[in-house]
């Protein structure tokens, strides 16, 4: 009987863990802006921690900005790259999180026609690749003047900054802690939860 008690908590335990790790591939097309860099929005939420993958075969974004932010998280702050966007489309959008055996994965955009859209895009990750082409890119500028994002979508002043009028991305694999959009359209999408094997975007 103990061990069965004991088997049910922990699987309360995973559970609970796997809804905060899921909460906002959950709730993608709803989300919070997220500008955490000083100077930007207050931190006055805290981040999971955990990482979710993301791939796509193509992002366009109109306006781009990329900056360091800290965020904050329930032992501290994890630094992350700063992405913002003004306007996205991206082509064959995968999105996944693993917790343990567990994988929540979302997919849309699939038809050419209809991809996925975002406007005011604010994402906040540790690695990106891809073949990348920006135009009228400018490198080196204070993060706490950018201006080709949304007003928050900008870092600390005298702090690290770049940005592009337009930037398309080939391949685009993402590691990220936070994503938030004022608007994300997931034409096509498809939800699922799967409970063994691999499942991950990439």
């Amino acid at each position: 009987m103990k061990d069965a008690q004991s088997a049910q908590a922990a699987g309360r335990t995973n559970w609970r863990r796997f809804a905060v790790a899921v909460g906002v591939p959950a709730v993608v097309a709803g989300g919070l802006v997220l500008a955490l860099a000083e100077g930007a929005l207050a931190a006055n939420f805290t981040i999971a921690g955990e990482q979710f993958k993301l791939s796509a075969s193509k992002l366009v974004g109109e306006g781009f900005t990329q900056y360091n932010g800290d965020l904050e998280t329930r032992d501290g702050t994890t630094t992350a790259a700063m992405s913002g966007i003004e306007k996205a489309t991206l082509n064959d959008l995968c999105q996944s999180v693993a917790v343990g055996p567990v994988t929540l994965r979302i997919e849309a955009g699939d038809d050419p026609e209809h991809p996925v859209t975002a406007s005011n895009l604010l994402i906040g990750m540790s690695s990106l690749g891809g073949d990348a082409t920006f135009e009228e890119i400018q490198i080196g500028l204070d993060a706490g003047t950018l201006d080709r994002a949304q007003d928050e979508a900008k870092g600390a002043p005298g702090a690290f900054g770049q940005q592009a009028k337009k930037v398309t991305i080939i391949n685009l694999r993402q590691q990220a802690y936070y994503t938030s959009a004022s608007t994300f359209t997931l034409n096509g999408m498809s939800l699922k939860l799967h409970l063994s094997g691999e499942h991950e975007c990439y």
